[in-house]
C-alpha cells in the first residue's frame, strides 16, 4: 500500500490529507481538533469531553437522531473520541454516501446547538459514566497515579473530568469551548478510500470554505520532566483482585526516544499498540517478564503501554497479581529484569525479534482504511504523517545500546509512581 498524500490547507486554515485507496468501494472522513483534557484547567476538567458528546445531540439542519438514523440507512458507522491531545470524529461509509459526512461534519463544526435540554440531559449521561468507572479498580488507581505523577500539568486529571466540575459546568462554558476549539484552523480533516484526491480535494474545498475562521486560542503548557522520586498510592475497595501498576515519564511523542522505549517495550512485555482505535495483538509469551511473571504465577496477567502524546506522558506497566503473592514481589522482578536491559544485557537476536513484534503489531493496526485515515489524523496531533510512514525504519535503526540507554534514562526506580490496588479483606463468618 502506497504512502503517498495529498495534503493541503484551505483558505479558512483547515488542514486536509487525501489518501487513494482503491481495495474496496468505501472511503473514511475524519476531523481532528486539537482540543483534548490538555487544555483544560482546574474546575472545567472534562469539558472537552462533554462538548464532544454535545456535537452529536443536533444542528438546525440535523437535528438530535436523525444523524444515526442516516448514518445507518447509509451502511455506514461512526463514532467519536475524547483524549489527552485531541477530539476525533469519523465516519466510514460506501463511497456514494460519502456526502453525508462531509456535509454533517462542516455543519457541526460551526452551527451545534447546545440546547439546554440537551446540556442537562447529558450531564447526568456523564455523570453515571463517571459513576460507574469508579466502580473500576483500574480506573481508581490510574487517577490517584495520574496525580502522584504530575504535579501541575493538565495530563494529571481524567479524561472524563473531575466529578465536582461536571456538576457545575454550564452551558455557557460549553458553548465557549466548543466555539474556542471547535475552528477550521484548529482542525485536521483526513480522508482514505475509493476516491480520485484531487477531485476530492475540490469537493471538499466547496462544502468547508463556508465555515467562517476564527481565531484559536493561545495554549502555553510547561511539560513536566521525570518524576521527582519514587511515589506510593494505595487503595483499597471491592473485589478480588489485586492490581500493580508502575509509571515513569515516557518521552513525547515527537521525541526520537520514542522508538527505543517502543522496542523496550516489546523486549519487556511484549509490543504496545499506538493504534488507539484498533488494531490486532501479538502475544508476550517470548517477553522478559513473561516466564518470572507468568510461568512462576507470580502474576495471571502483564502489559506494558504508552501513547504518543504532545508533552511527555506514561509509560506504565500492569500486573494483574496472583491472589497467593504480593505486588512487591512482582516489583522485584521487574526492577531485576529492568537492571540486566540496563547494563546492556541483550542479545542481537531478542533486539530483532522484539523490533519484528514491534514492526508486525504496527503492521496490524495499518491495514485496513478507516485505519490508514486513522494514523494520518493521529500522527498531525503531535508531529506530522512522516512520522508514521518512516516508523519501521525508525525501529530497524534502534541498537543495543540505545534499548540500554533508554531502559536507563526512562525506567529509573528513582523516578515512578508505584500504584497498588488490594480488595477488602474478606469478612470472617460469625461462627
Amino acid at each position: 500500500m502506497s504512502d503517498e498524500i495529498v495534503q493541503t490547507k484551505l483558505e479558512n486554515g483547515l488542514t486536509v490529507l487525501l489518501k487513494e485507496i482503491h481495495s474496496a468501494p468505501i472511503i473514511s472522513h475524519w476531523i481532528w481538533y486539537r482540543v483534548g483534557s490538555r487544555n483544560e484547567v482546574p474546575g472545567k476538567t472534562g469539558i472537552s469531553h462533554w462538548v464532544e458528546h454535545m456535537q452529536f445531540k443536533g444542528t438546525a439542519k440535523y437535528p438530535a437522531g436523525v444523524l444515526d438514523q442516516a448514518i445507518s440507512r447509509g451502511g455506514g458507522i461512526w463514532n467519536a473520541f475524547t483524549y489527552l491531545d485531541w477530539t476525533a470524529f469519523f465516519s466510514t461509509m460506501p463511497k456514494d454516501k460519502i456526502a453525508l459526512p462531509i456535509d454533517l461534519e462542516a455543519d457541526r463544526m460551526q452551527n451545534s446547538l447546545f440546547l439546554p435540554e440537551e446540556v442537562e440531559s447529558e450531564r447526568t449521561v456523564i455523570l453515571s459514566e463517571r459513576e460507574g468507572s469508579e466502580n473500576e479498580p483500574l480506573f481508581r488507581l490510574n487517577e490517584a497515579i495520574d496525580k502522584a505523577a504530575f504535579d501541575r500539568h493538565p495530563y494529571r486529571f481524567e479524561i472524563i473530568g473531575e466529578k465536582s466540575d461536571l456538576l457545575t459546568l454550564t452551558r455557557d462554558d460549553l458553548y465557549t469551548h466548543y466555539r474556542q476549539f471547535y475552528a477550521p484552523g484548529n482542525a485536521v480533516l483526513t480522508m482514505a478510500g475509493d476516491f480520485d484526491a484531487n477531485e476530492m480535494l475540490d469537493r471538499l474545498a466547496a462544502v468547508y470554505q463556508s465555515v467562517s475562521a476564527r481565531p484559536i486560542p493561545t495554549v502555553t503548557i510547561q511539560p513536566e520532566k521525570a518524576i521527582p522520586e519514587e511515589r506510593h498510592v494505595e487503595l483499597s475497595g471491592p473485589g478480588d483482585t489485586t492490581y500493580l501498576r508502575i509509571v515513569w515519564r515516557a518521552p513525547a511523542g515527537r521525541d526520537p526516544d520514542i522508538f527505543p522505549l517502543a522496542v523496550l517495550d516489546s523486549i519487556l512485555t511484549g509490543p504496545s499498540s499506538l493504534n488507539m482505535f484498533g488494531s490486532g495483538s501479538i502475544s508476550n509469551k517470548t517477553s522478559r517478564l513473561y516466564q518470572p511473571l507468568i510461568d512462576r504465577q507470580i502474576a495471571v496477567a502483564f502489559s506494558g503501554d504508552y501513547n504518543a502524546t504532545i508533552d511527555p506522558y506514561l509509560y506504565m506497566m500492569t500486573v494483574i497479581m496472583h491472589p497467593d503473592h504480593d505486588p512487591q514481589e512482582a516489583v522485584r522482578i521487574i526492577d531485576e529484569e529492568i537492571s540486566r536491559i540496563q547494563s546492556g544485557d541483550i542479545s542481537e537476536q531478542e533486539l530483532k525479534k522484539a523490533v519484528k513484534q514491534a514492526r508486525a503489531l504496527f503492521a496490524y493496526g495499518s491495514e485496513n482504511i478507516t485505519n490508514q485515515a486513522y494514523w494520518m489524523g493521529y500522527t498531525e496531533m503531535f508531529s506530522s504523517y512522516s512520522w508514521f510512514t518512516e516508523f519501521v525504519s525508525s525501529l530497524n535503526k534502534v541498537t543495543v545500546s540505545d534499548v540500554a540507554k533508554s531502559a536507563s534514562t526512562y525506567l529509573n526506580s528513582a523516578h515512578r509512581v508505584i500504584g497498588i490496588y488490594r480488595p477488602y479483606p474478606e469478612e470472617s463468618e460469625e461462627s
